[in-house]
């Protein structure tokens, strides 16, 4: 059986390892650039990011704890709450450590949530191979079996032709012999053949 052969870029192996820590690394950048244009003990600023992350933890509650009980819709709206609250500090704080620690304390969260994920599809994909690689194999030993069972008609059909063509070749040749006599072999007990005027009555 003909695989098909599909080699992935580097970076598409890569980038989803990688994602967490991008993304809590651009808001902790965006933040601190919001820092330097004025939202530093901007009290109207750390309000709104408060207020906009208890939102999107509200969002979460709701989606979880739901009738639907969406779980990506509940993850989505958790971790939007976590970079609005690590945003707001860090636009927020006056130095960097407190936003380097949030950013450190968000990454390894981030990670340790997506580990689970990234578990949980190795899984998927293991036992996906593994049931393509039993059907393959399934496959594979019955086509070696009707192809021996196929070889085999083909050698019987192939002798039982040969075996026929000797025996009428046997035939004439022992009917085109001067001293045949087939009353002969009547009475030596073999079994008789037809001649051609019995074939005619």
């Amino acid at each position: 059986m003909n695989e098909q052969i599909v080699a992935r870029h580097w970076f598409a192996l890569i980038a989803p390892k990688a994602a967490p820590a991008l993304a809590t690394s651009t808001v902790l950048i965006l933040a601190r650039i919001w820092n330097a244009n004025g939202a530093e003990h901007s009290l109207g600023n750390a309000v709104l990011m408060t207020a906009l992350s208890l939102a999107a933890v509200a969002a979460g509650v709701c989606a979880s704890v739901g009738r639907a009980g969406d779980p990506v819709i509940a993850g989505t709206a958790f971790a939007a709450s976590g970079g609005l609250a690590l945003a707001g500090v860090a636009g927020y704080a006056d130095g960097l450590s407190l936003p380097l620690l949030l950013w450190v304390l968000a990454t390894v969260v981030a990670y340790g949530l997506a580990a689970r994920y990234w578990r949980d599809d190795r899984r998927t994909r293991v036992a996906f191979e593994r049931h393509v690689s039993d059907r393959r194999e399934e496959r594979a030993h019955i086509e070696r079996v009707e192809t021996i069972r196929g070889t085999t008609r083909i050698e019987v059909a192939r002798t039982g032709a040969a075996y026929a063509e000797q025996l009428a070749q046997a035939l004439v040749t022992r009917a085109a012999l001067p001293d045949f006599d087939p009353t002969a072999l009547e009475a030596a007990g073999l079994p008789e053949l037809p001649t051609a005027e019995r074939k005619s009555v």
